[in-house]
């Protein structure tokens, strides 16, 4: 696709690889990047089903910083490495010393390569292992065709080095190329430009010219179709499913089109979904040029498409602008949110947007009651804990609320000049919060004096909890909802009476989750017979009446939750169901659900929820 001019600029600007100057604040990479950076990863791998592991080399193009420097530091986490080669001055190639040290675990392992001389490029000859925490490789069975085997990657937060030796940083961005062999009856695709993917032959060619964060490298691999929905989108799926998910988000372009009239245009090319199977564990991840989704958001009416607007926003806020560490994740997911529910409002009217706004500060103001003070905080502390630990709705939601007050204060008009220039700023870079609150303050505070105070902005960004003047998104919708729940409730109007043939996604799961916890057994029994939710096809209706049921001792629901949680493995969907039965005395038939289920969710899945069962 042609770019526009603004577009232009974003993706040159996006060959440069410039480092942000505090990337030491990362205490999740061993890279040394003050001395060395990688400008270009070439990978060469072979797609090994039958091990489950990825095998060949990745060729780094190295910048050297300090000229006495010779040595190579690199992320690594459960990966064999056979050799290392480098190719100096004289153009040839030679054989490079390395050391693997013992594995950090969260960390992983430190691998230190030393040359002779300042290496011009640098080859790890490597494999993965089956333990790879950033794969998942399924069997034919555990896909929806059930006639080829599955393999995809999940790089987020630091799991790219898992799957690949590199500088597993968000503080550094890296171009990448590649050559992938898999099965000839097998498609692979990447987070770069897939034309070479079309023709299904098994020997696959990739590039990706913009200069991206580790984290945001992805493959797949699988009996995948492919199908466009215009001239800029298109679905990668199974065939099973791939008709279906081009009806589901045949919206996106719409979407593309009125963001990029909000913030700019989109500066990477095509925008294609990549269908993955159930086990996926994420909602979504926002890998530039092909987002993989779950598919458990194909509900058949559009529903839960706000996901997609979701990982279309990354594209300006992640992807183009990027926290600098894993401490500064609402900087990517805030602005993410927040840019979401404009597209949302946008392509489906106010109402629905703010809908989906209270439901979302409902959750958030729950979920502040549960967890410790310190990790209330935008700016996160993680004080060496994985930053998996970062990824709760506090950077999300928070995050979106601190910049909802911010428009309601300034206005739409001038907020949204000040985040369009934000997102051409820092384009193709990361920052800290630090950097953020410096660029807030000059380019908005102090420029529309005695609006929002500094000492407000950094309450909002430092403080646990939310400020007492947070906005608390309301719809009248849901105060509807609420009449006829207390009518309900009350005797004064039976359940065939409320409107509920007219209620969104967004009206049943507020009614859901705003039944009283200890509703009588009859109660539940009356509703699961009138709207039959305990078979719902909606993944996120059935998850809130699941954890309404349990927690209320409803029965009925134990046979089709059996097949929820071992049919799809999204952790929002499934790990808050496992708890709510360790705690209302269900641990045994969770702890046999979970060994059923356990071989086909993804290790980050699994690791969340042995947690539970220790």
């Amino acid at each position: 696709m042609k770019l526009t001019a603004f577009a232009t600029s974003l993706a040159l600007a996006g060959l440069s690889h410039s480092v942000t100057a505090t990337q030491a604040v990362d205490q999740h990479t061993y890279a040394n990047l003050n001395d060395v950076i990688s400008t270009h990863l070439h990978l060469d791998l072979d797609v090994d089903f039958a091990d489950k592991q990825l095998e060949g080399f990745v060729e780094h193009t190295l910048e050297w910083k300090n000229s006495k420097a010779r040595t190579l530091v690199l992320d690594t986490r459960d990966l064999e490495v056979d050799k290392v080669m480098y190719q100096g001055r004289d153009g040839k190639w030679h054989k490079a010393s390395f050391t693997l040290a013992k594995r950090d675990d969260v960390k992983g392992a430190k691998l230190t390569i030393r040359f002779k001389e300042q290496a011009k490029k640098a080859r790890v000859y490597y494999n993965s292992l089956p333990q790879a925490s950033g794969l998942q490789w399924l069997t034919p069975i555990q896909t929806a065709s059930k006639t080829h085997p599955f393999m995809y990657s999940q790089s987020q937060a630091i799991h790219a080095r898992s799957w690949i030796p590199v500088q597993d940083t968000p503080a550094m961005r890296v171009t990448y190329s590649a050559r992938i062999n898999t099965p000839k009856d097998v498609r692979a695709v990447m987070s770069a430009d897939n034309s070479g993917a079309l023709i299904k032959d098994g020997d696959y060619w990739f590039d990706m010219p913009q200069a991206i964060p580790p984290y945001l490298i992805a493959i797949g691999a699988g009996n995948l179709e492919y199908k466009e929905m215009s001239h800029q989108t298109a679905i990668f799926a199974e065939p099973q499913i791939l008709d279906a998910s081009v009806a589901e988000f045949n919206d996106t372009q719409t979407m593309i089109n009125k963001t990029n009239a909000m913030y700019g245009e989109y500066a990477w090319g095509r925008y294609d979904l990549l269908m993955l199977p159930p086990s996926f564990p994420f909602g979504g991840m926002e890998n530039p040029r092909l987002s993989f989704i779950t598919p458990t958001v194909v509900a058949g009416d559009k529903s839960l498409v706000n996901l997609i607007a979701h990982e279309l926003a990354h594209s300006w806020s992640g992807n183009l602008v990027t926290n600098a560490t894993w401490e500064d994740l609402w900087l990517n997911e805030g602005f993410t949110s927040y840019v979401e529910n404009r597209i949302m409002e946008e392509v489906f009217g106010r109402e629905r947007a703010v809908m989906e706004q209270a439901l979302d500060a409902a959750g958030l103001r729950a979920l502040l009651k549960t967890i410790a003070a310190p990790d209330t905080r935008l700016n996160l502390k993680l004080n060496g804990r994985d930053p998996d630990d970062a990824f709760s709705s506090v950077p999300y939601t928070k995050g979106q609320l601190f910049l909802i007050y911010l428009e309601e204060q300034f206005g739409r008009e001038k907020f949204d000049v000040f985040v369009k220039e934000y997102f051409k700023t820092y384009a193709f870079k990361s920052l800290t919060t630090a950097e953020f609150v410096e660029y807030l303050k000059v380019n908005l505070l102090e420029k529309y004096p005695g609006v929002v105070s500094l000492d407000k902005a950094k309450e909002w960004i430092f403080e646990p909890g939310l400020p007492s003047d947070a906005p608390n998104p309301t719809s009248d919708a849901f105060e509807k909802v609420d009449a006829h729940t207390q009518a309900w409730l009350t005797g004064k109007q039976d359940l065939s009476s409320l409107p509920t043939d007219s209620w969104t996604v967004h009206e049943w799961l507020h009614f859901i989750n705003n039944l009283p916890r200890d509703l009588a057994p009859a109660k539940m029994t009356e509703l699961d017979k009138a709207f039959n939710l305990t078979q719902s096809t909606n993944a996120e209706r059935a998850f809130a009446w699941y954890m309404l049921a349990v927690g209320n001792g409803y029965e009925a629901i134990y046979p089709a939750l059996d097949k929820h949680l071992t049919g799809i493995g999204r952790r929002k969907l499934i790990v808050p169901l496992y708890k709510a039965l360790v705690k209302h005395g269900k641990r045994d038939w969770a702890y046999k659900v979970y060994q059923n289920a356990r071989p086909g969710y993804h290790p980050l899945a699994q690791g969340t929820i042995d947690a539970i069962f220790e």
